[in-house]
């Protein structure tokens, strides 16, 4: 299974000795090409209280991967039949970026190619979910429109299925202007639902109390990386907000390559060749270190030999199973690789209390990252 890593690929700011951004708050107590939702959990909906929604698969296609050469890059056509063989094996739903290379355009041909030569309740399938990450500028109607409309025509269609949107300085209000110019949007149709990535519980709280009508919110969360499912999971739950995760299998780490090895020794083991492997060992050693990383490796190897999976689709699982998760996201290596198999395995597997709670008591031996790195989205700010 290829790695599940950041939703903003092109320059993360990791910061362990970033403190948490916390204002007080108190929470209040209150067919063969579709998914085949009623029978395996394939598909769940979000929605707003002003009741957008959008349907979409659990484990979404993550398409980060094109941005970069460090991944590797297939050609266009190789990319876009491999996007057609993914959305044929079930697995419908793309995330993607402005700033993911050519990762909206090659949606856009493929969105043609399902026109063309799928039925058109198939189309009715693809959801295509992506992320506006703008520099901290003054947002005036007619700039967040211009961007818009540019992701509208790279993707090839009339309306955007979701909006992710991304801000990178909290210090600048800016961001509440541009949610309430793309809520404007989608009142227009150009926009079916609005979302954010890397916001966290204070900005959340304090968008959805400006009326902005979000969806969901896209996060780093896996087994290691906990933060989401502490203060943003109980506002998610109260608010009806969902979280579509990123770096689930941490760039590839929670795998089998990764068992067993010691790769703080020159060439011993894998290599650490990818932004997003590199990007998760810093997590790791924040967490807990190599030697303790292993502990959990050796866990969900129990567990998949047990139902016969890999530890990857047993890490998307764990977190699947969390508060308020509608979805996780697993990266596609376009042309280069596939794992469409072991992905819908994650759709049949069901773990049972004794294995998710092997899972959490390795999970909690480890530091707790809100202390280290802040809360969800802290580690893209200084």
């Amino acid at each position: 299974m290829a790695a599940a890593t950041s939703c903003l690929a092109s320059s993360p700011r990791l910061t362990l000795g970033a403190s948490s951004r916390r204002r007080s708050w108190h929470p209040r107590r209150p067919a063969a090409h579709r998914c085949a939702a009623a029978v395996d959990g394939r598909k769940t909906t979000v929605q707003s209280k002003a009741g957008d929604a959008l349907e979409v698969c659990r484990v979404v296609n993550g398409m980060w991967q094109v941005s970069g050469a460090s991944w590797g890059r297939a050609q266009p056509a190789a990319a876009v039949d491999a996007m057609l063989r993914y959305a044929d094996g079930g697995l419908t739903t793309f995330d993607m970026a402005d700033i993911y290379g050519p990762a909206e355009d090659l949606y856009g041909m493929f969105i043609n190619r399902v026109r063309r030569e799928r039925p058109p309740e198939f189309l009715e399938e693809i959801k295509g979910l992506t992320k506006w990450v703008p520099p901290p500028v003054k947002m005036t109607r007619s700039y967040v429109e211009d961007n818009i409309n540019r992701s509208r025509k790279r993707m090839d269609v009339a309306a955007l299925d979701m909006l992710q949107f991304h801000w990178w300085e909290y210090s600048n209000p800016g961001y509440l202007d541009a949610l309430k110019h793309i809520t404007d949007l989608k009142e227009e149709g150009k926009i079916k639902t609005v979302a954010l990535t890397n916001f966290d519980t204070d900005r959340l709280q304090i968008i959805l109390e400006n009326g902005i009508p979000v969806v969901s919110n896209q996060v780093q969360h896996s087994i290691v990386d906990m933060r989401p499912q502490q203060r943003m999971a109980e506002l998610c739950q109260l608010t009806g907000v969902k979280l579509i995760t990123y770096g689930t299998v941490m760039g590839g780490l929670l795998s089998e390559k990764f068992l067993d090895t010691n790769v703080s020794i020159p060439f011993a083991g894998p290599p650490l060749n990818t932004p997003s492997l590199q990007k998760y060992k810093r997590m790791v050693d924040a967490w807990g270190g190599w030697s303790l990383f292993q502990t959990l490796l050796q866990t969900l190897k129990k567990v998949s030999l047990k139902h016969g999976v890999s530890i990857a689709t047993v890490a998307v699982r764990y977190i699947l199973n969390q508060t308020s998760v509608a979805g996780s996201m697993v990266g596609v290596r376009l042309g280069l690789s596939e794992h469409i198999k072991d992905t819908n395995a994650i759709f049949s597997l069901e773990l049972d209390e004794e294995d998710m709670n092997s899972i959490t008591e390795v999970s909690k031996k480890g530091r707790n990252l809100m202390d280290i790195i802040g809360d969800c989205g802290d580690e893209y700010r200084a």
